[in-house]
């Protein structure tokens, strides 16, 4: 999927489906001096580090960076914000170091935090470094393909039990009771996206308004509040050669929040059907993939939740995504997004507004 921030960016330590990496560089690639990481390393975890650093870039991400790091015997992930001037708010390397912290011991996949540096005169801004998990990530129906329809069912609905085990842990009970604000969740979240919105409107939308004003007539009652991942689907976790889900991955969206939010958003991209010359692309469209129908009984199963009304949280998700797009395409038209596929961007937005208003009005 073509994304802004919330979209395409290769996660965490992860290896492609061919089993490669993409090195941008072995040395100093930007944003990482090996030397001040070494000595930091050597201070804060004295003998974790036993040979020289190698560095890689993960080549894709559009947000917050991420390396592969070595010393010839252990290899481990590091991440930091982007260069240049950033939000703190949207690149909060504390926040993510805290919630993988929060989930390891639990039954929840994740990377192990290894430590948390917030001074930066370090790297030149607050990051993190956790485990190295070995997996894949899963971008495309035409990566997924290969691995015939039995695994590729079985690797989504695993994709789905996962999510029911996310959801279904305490935050009280792993110190995540502040981690976010779950009273007006939605109202806050509909709030945040039509600004969003606003701030990037240059061109008639048929139809956008009108979903998010249908949204804000319909908004559910929320259930009982859980951690929420934010950004949930096939290519932010890693996928073991068991088929099982090794780690979730991405967590700069994650909060306290509507749980349903994270299954609207696995639902959405469910549905989307990849085509030839569309820069959007989706897991979707590969054999055995589960219908969207399997994926919420999947889920009401397994987490004992009403999903009733989950056509609401897959139209907020048409509604998010729509926002992004727009976003994107806005900052084309400017001259300050450039590279493959943005130029179709515009043409595909009006798409999932009417997917948005459509889902809304079957629910």
């Amino acid at each position: 999927m073509m994304r802004d921030r919330p979209t395409t960016r290769p996660a965490t330590a992860r290896s492609t489906p061919n089993g490669g990496r993409d090195p941008m560089n072995s040395g100093n690639p930007p944003g990482l001096d090996l030397e001040r990481l070494r000595a930091h390393l050597d201070r804060e975890r004295p003998g974790l580090v036993r040979g020289p650093l190698h560095a890689e870039l993960i080549e894709g991400g559009r947000s917050n960076l991420t390396y592969t790091v070595d010393d010839g015997t252990a290899r481990w992930v590091v991440r930091r914000p982007p260069l240049g001037h950033v939000l703190a708010t949207a690149h909060d390397m504390r926040r993510e170091h805290r919630v993988i912290g929060a989930l390891h011991p639990t039954s929840v996949p994740v990377p192990e935090p290894v430590l948390l540096c917030e001074d930066e005169s370090v790297l030149g801004s607050p990051f993190y470094v956790m485990e190295f998990v070995e997996g894949t990530p899963y971008r495309t129906a035409e990566q997924l393909t290969p691995l015939g329809p039995e695994r590729t069912r079985r690797v989504v609905l695993n994709l789905v039990d996962t999510l029911v085990e996310l959801h279904a842990v305490d935050p009280a009970a792993v110190d995540l009771a502040d981690f976010g604000r779950p009273e007006g969740f939605l109202e806050r979240q509909l709030r945040r996206w039509g600004k969003q919105l606003a701030a990037s409107r240059n061109r008639e939308l048929p139809g956008i308004d009108e979903l998010h004003e249908a949204l804000g007539k319909a908004l559910p009652l929320s259930p009982e509040p859980a951690v929420v991942h934010g950004d949930y689907r096939l290519d932010n976790v890693l996928v073991g050669a068991d088929d099982r889900i090794k780690a979730i991955l991405d967590w700069e969206m994650s909060t306290l929040g509507d749980p349903l939010t994270d299954l609207g958003l696995l639902v959405m991209y469910s549905e989307q059907q990849e085509t030839s010359d569309s820069p959007i692309t989706t897991t979707s469209g590969a054999p055995g993939h589960p219908a969207p129908s399997e994926l919420i009984e999947r889920y009401a199963a397994g987490s004992g939740r009403d999903v009733g009304g989950v056509a609401w949280y897959t139209a907020f998700a048409y509604f998010k995504l729509a926002v992004i797009l727009e976003g994107i395409h806005y900052r084309f038209t400017l001259g300050q997004t450039v590279g493959a596929g943005f130029d179709r961007i515009g043409e595909v937005v009006p798409v999932f507004v009417e997917s948005g208003l459509t889902t809304l009005r079957k629910g």
